[in-house]
């Protein structure tokens, strides 16, 4: 068993993500492009792009917006060129938080991220000070109740890494990055819909927060997704409460 009240934290997630639909447009837009200039612009043969257009499609983003970000990415219309850059740094009480950026401004976004932690109690790491602490890979979240034994069956058989219960009732299915997408359609196939799925950084172990403290990490976090150049915050905080 593992993970901590992992359902309410993660419907808790998908409510604020939701709630802020028109930066998740942008943040998609940009992931779109910077896969498309990295590894071409046909998603068939880049991963990368697949997984980011498919997100994009989940997000009910319009196909012409789409489309032309594959075209500024893949050089066939001029646009921003967006760098990727990864902070590192600690929250309250010793929590670890990764900031997954996309910039055309490097000294914006470092002022920017650096102010978030100072302003909320959280320090600004080095590169590699926490990012061993998490795990790279796909994540479905399956609702209390859901068939453990035919799922974990199914999953394996997707070709799924491994199959966690945790201690609310959810289950969960981890995968390799790029094989997220064939695992999950498999699974929709056996009749099993995850209610979150996404390819994230999974935290190897969690600081549950409580109170006072889960309060201002909450604030740490909030203010980290509202930088422009935030594309993702990971961390290995749990609020609980």
């Amino acid at each position: 068993m593992a993970g901590h009240s992992k359902w309410a934290n993660i419907k808790h997630k998908k409510a604020a993500t939701d709630a802020k639909r028109g930066k998740i447009f942008t943040r998609l837009i940009k992931e779109i492009t910077v896969a498309a200039r990295l590894g071409g612009g046909d998603p068939a043969s880049n991963p990368r792009l697949r997984l980011a257009i498919d997100k994009a499609y989940e997000h009910n983003m319009p196909k012409d917006n789409v489309e032309r970000a594959v075209k500024r990415g893949s050089g066939e219309l001029d646009g921003v060129n967006y760098e990727e850059v990864r902070y590192e740094g600690y929250g309250i009480a010793g929590a670890a938080v990764l900031v997954d950026c996309m910039t055309d401004n490097r000294v914006r976004t470092v002022a920017d991220v650096r102010h978030a932690f100072t302003k909320y109690g959280g320090n600004l790491g080095t590169d590699g000070s926490v990012a061993f602490l998490f795990k790279h890979c796909g994540q479905m979240l399956f609702a209390p109740g859901t068939n453990e034994d035919k799922l974990m069956e199914a999953a394996l058989e997707a070709g799924a890494e491994d199959v966690l219960s945790n201690d609310d009732g959810s289950i969960e299915v981890i995968t390799a990055p790029y094989e997220f997408a064939t695992v999950k359609a498999m699974l929709e196939k056996a009749g099993f819909k995850a209610e979150h799925a996404e390819v994230t950084m999974k935290p190897e172990n969690e600081i549950v927060l409580t109170g006072d403290d889960a309060l201002k990490m909450q604030k740490l976090l909030d203010a980290l997704e509202n930088i422009d150049d935030v594309q993702e915050v990971y961390t290995t905080a749990v609020i609980d409460g």
